[in-house]
């Protein structure tokens, strides 16, 4: 009969295993499933490394009411990693939200955009598998197979419009609008380990690294640009995330705000409240605020801008009692 130590132990070697398969897939371009296949692989080997984990602190790996049927690797992150802020854990349940959708939806022209989460899932796993199984990933594998590059540059929102379905286009652009405010939101390397190179212009020579010319027949000629901004790509909030962006910045700002809905319960700042502003200020047809993707005949999802969540905290600080009540009687 297995002990739980042996069975630990076996999780812990296929964990291993399935971490290797997902890099050798990653690190073969030619392959044109690797982002898919990597996502499949790093969270299966994050599931069997965790599970684990589990069974040598004596804890079950089953569900209680159905003792033959195993921990979904969902609830095995959230029993270990308790802080649902922790970069960690969002780094690994961003991946599995791309593992389920790849099953459904092309996701190779996002690999640019998921590289940074690919590449501190693959580190952040050596160090757990070493903080928890005293494993070193580099005995089976060179350190070298540890960094990843991404080979696709993402494309523009115009550009998954024109390539793709409109019912795909529209999941890859909430997709991509998601992922991008969460990189706003989480710095940490344990998140995403982003690997770029940014040129400065500096007024002293000796402060360069390299020496340019702003000039067509310079040795290493360049030009300045201004980047024109798309508002598909600034503007990145769902409805629901400007409800969720409102609420942070207020409790951020320390300032109380509740109104009392039509059952006389005290609600925080909603989807309801949001409509009022939305209704009142017209903001779908102000182009600052509110953008239309238009992806499909009933009229693409609407995503709203940063300003637009400052512009309704701004509101709300001004009268936060009243706001709601205000709002209402003009609607």
């Amino acid at each position: 009969m297995m002990t739980t130590d042996t069975l630990a132990d076996r999780l812990v070697d296929k964990s291993i295993e399935a971490f290797i398969m997902g890099l050798e897939i990653y690190n073969k371009p030619t392959i044109k499933y690797r982002i898919e296949g990597f996502s499949f692989f790093i969270i299966n080997a994050w599931e069997l490394m965790l599970k684990a984990k589990l069974l040598k602190d004596g804890k079950s790996i089953y569900f209680n009411d159905k003792p033959d049927r195993s921990l979904s690797v969902e609830n095995v992150i959230r029993t270990i990693y308790t802080d649902k802020r922790q970069p960690l854990r969002i780094n690994l349940e961003k991946i599995i939200e791309l593992r389920n959708i790849s099953t459904h939806f092309i996701t190779e022209d996002y690999e640019a955009k998921y590289a940074p989460l690919f590449q501190a899932a693959v580190l952040n796993f050596t160090n757990e598998l070493k903080r928890f199984h005293d494993k070193d990933v580099t005995e089976f594998i060179a350190q070298n197979f540890l960094t990843l590059s991404a080979t696709y540059e993402p494309l523009t929102n115009e550009q998954i419009k024109i390539k793709y379905p409109p019912e795909i286009a529209e999941k890859l652009i909430l997709q991509s609008n998601d992922l991008d405010l969460a990189l706003d939101h989480n710095h940490s390397d344990k998140f995403a380990i982003d690997v770029r190179h940014n040129l400065f212009m500096v007024k002293k020579k000796e402060d360069a690294d390299f020496l340019v010319k702003v000039d067509s027949s310079g040795s290493s000629p360049v030009k300045i640009v201004r980047e024109l901004k798309d508002p598909a790509n600034t503007h990145k909030y769902s409805h629901h995330q400007v409800v969720e962006a409102v609420n942070h910045r207020l409790k951020a700002l320390n300032i109380d705000f509740e109104y009392v809905n039509a059952q006389s319960i005290s609600r925080p700042f909603s989807t309801y409240t949001l409509d009022l502003f939305i209704k009142f200020y017209n903001v779908k047809s102000d182009g600052q605020f509110a953008y239309n993707h238009k992806t499909n005949v009933a009229g693409g999802p609407w995503t709203y801008s940063q300003q637009f969540v400052e512009f309704i905290v701004d509101e709300i600080k001004k009268d936060p009692d009243t706001i709601v009540e205000s709002l209402q009687k003009s609607k």
